[in-house]
């Protein structure tokens, strides 16, 4: 009987862990089937009402395997606790055949009373490293939590879910690969994000429809100046500072500029005048303003005051304004 179990035990590793190369490495370099012998023992001296030689064990196994087991817990056949370094498994946790544990992982349970608060894993189901399951919910059959999740809620089966909290994300039982630990973990807010953004581009399209079908009377109402600066802004965000990769107009370093027909003029702030970039931003700045609204003469004048990040944002909100 004995021998059959690690025969099993070494058999499911073999088939969970490619990195097992020889017999004798699993039963002597794997902590994660040293704990489960541990437990083994432990939890048999827990149902025999020895509860303080079953918790010495437990703690025994802990001090030398760095996973910590309550005896109590109710673990199955063909477990697989793949690194185990800092695995917690609370008193009411049952955990099924053929689980995949990795390092990390947490049930733990949410209640002060002696009840069952911890939760129950079914067979064939993959604990991603660091993730956490709370309270006394069920994870369903075959279902994969991914690395560093929090789940508080049950769990159908088959299903995949990641994030904090949890979120099913993946199909459920019986649509996903043969091999799970192949597939690859989607993320429910990505998923959100690029539906949203597709959402805004076609919102986007829509809304330069109608302005090309219907002007709007407004710009065209706008003083000759303030069209006149404001194309000169759009032109100047065609000149970035090799610095941070950012324009100069979203940088802030704009801070005025002045139209009087012809002629502009333009303040620039730098950190100081001896700038390596100075004569660079100044030349760029030169030529891209020339040819706008007529403009024929530039002149930039170089600020030297201290650069903040409350300007840079007061910028950009005022940009986004206009």
């Amino acid at each position: 009987m004995v021998f059959n179990r690690i025969r099993e035990d070494i058999k499911a590793i073999y088939g969970r862990d490619p990195a097992a190369r020889s017999t004798p490495e699993i039963l002597f370099c794997y902590p994660g089937l040293h704990a489960l012998w541990f437990h083994r023992r432990a939890h048999w001296l827990w149902l025999h009402n020895l509860k303080f030689s079953a918790r010495f064990v437990s703690h025994l196994s802990r001090f030398l395997t760095g996973i910590e087991i309550h005896p109590g817990a109710q673990l199955g056949h063909r477990i697989v606790i793949d690194h185990g370094m800092s695995i917690v498994i609370g008193e009411t946790a049952e955990v099924g055949n053929k689980v995949l544990i990795y390092m990390g992982v947490v049930l733990g349970g949410t209640a002060l009373e002696n009840i069952k608060r911890h939760p129950t894993i079914e067979d064939d189901v993959i604990l991603g490293s660091g993730a956490i399951v709370l309270g006394p919910i069920r994870i369903g059959k075959g279902a994969k939590v991914g690395a560093g999740s929090v789940v508080v809620r049950p769990v159908p089966p088959g299903a995949t879910v990641v994030g904090v909290p949890g979120r099913i994300a993946g199909p459920e039982y019986g649509t996903t690969r043969e091999d799970p630990t192949e597939e690859v973990m989607p993320d429910p807010m990505l998923r959100v994000i690029s539906r949203l953004l597709d959402r805004q581009n076609q919102l986007e399209e829509r809304l330069r429809t109608l302005e090309q079908v219907h002007p709007d009377p407004v710009a065209a109402a706008l003083p000759q100046d303030v069209v006149c600066e404001n194309q000169v802004r759009d032109a100047l965000k065609e000149v970035l500072d090799p610095e941070v990769g950012i324009d100069i107009v979203d940088l802030g370093l704009i801070k005025e500029i002045r139209e009087n027909g012809t002629v502009v003029e333009i303040d620039m702030v730098l950190t100081c005048k001896a700038c390596p970039l100075s004569d660079h931003l100044t030349d760029q700045v030169k030529r891209r303003a020339l040819g706008v609204c007529g403009i024929k003469q530039v002149t930039v004048n170089l600020l030297d005051e201290p650069w903040n990040w409350d300007r840079f944002v007061k910028q950009r909100g005022t940009l986004r304004q206009i």
